[in-house]
């Protein structure tokens, strides 16, 4: 896990195989590096991978020692002991539960706003390096509905309409679901934009989290 602060790498390899699962051999040869955090050898792409969360969401209130108090269905004992074991909740459990190790990584998310604001900010500035094409993937502890989605989407590219370097897709993971938007394609006045909507089953949240330990 190398020298950072936090351990984010669970994160950043939960992104890339459920990219690879759900879109495709296109991802399949991203690594986990920095500036940003996947990237394709060949540098045709490179995804940065943050998480957003509500300001007035208290996760503290998710934290596995609270677990104590609650009855555990029979057939969630083997996630919950995954969760304790792994330090990792994201996936399981419908995202009830937050594992201790990503509980500083939660606590330092922002609001959606604010965190694509700031990542819009980088990649106009060059902070990314050079790379062909521009992701951004979010983690969402919060669900969205389709319209706020669209909304993101239209938000952002607003944010970086003047800008010589830009995203041209974004990837908005919740736990149930992935949606993936074409940034070049977002007008106001022609709706729908163009997003896709993956649904995430839980065996394939509980084979995302495993495979990302």
């Amino acid at each position: 896990m190398g020298g950072r602060k936090f351990d984010t790498c669970f994160f950043e390899r939960y992104a890339q195989i459920t990219l690879e699962t759900l879109l495709g051999e296109e991802y399949a040869d991203l690594v986990n590096k920095d500036r940003p955090d996947l990237q394709k050898p060949d540098r045709s792409l490179g995804i940065e991978v943050t998480r957003a969360m509500t300001a007035s969401k208290d996760v503290a209130q998710a934290m596995l020692k609270e677990m104590a108090g609650h009855d555990v269905k029979e057939e969630d004992k083997e996630e919950v002991n995954q969760i304790i074991e792994s330090g990792y909740g994201y996936g399981l459990q419908d995202g009830r539960y937050v594992g201790y190790l990503e509980y500083e990584y939660w606590q330092l998310a922002h609001p959606l706003r604010r965190i694509i604001e700031s990542k819009v900010s980088k990649v106009g500035s060059g902070f990314y390096g050079n790379f062909d094409e521009y992701g951004l993937y979010i983690f969402c502890k919060d669900d969205l509905d389709e319209n706020e989605v669209i909304l993101t989407m239209e938000y952002t590219s607003d944010l970086q309409r003047n800008l010589d370097i830009r995203y041209s897709k974004m990837y908005l993971s919740l736990i149930d679901r992935l949606y993936v938007c074409d940034l070049t394609q977002v007008d106001r006045l022609v709706r729908p934009t163009q997003c896709t909507s993956y649904e995430i089953s839980r065996h394939q949240r509980k084979e995302f989290f495993i495979k990302s330990i």
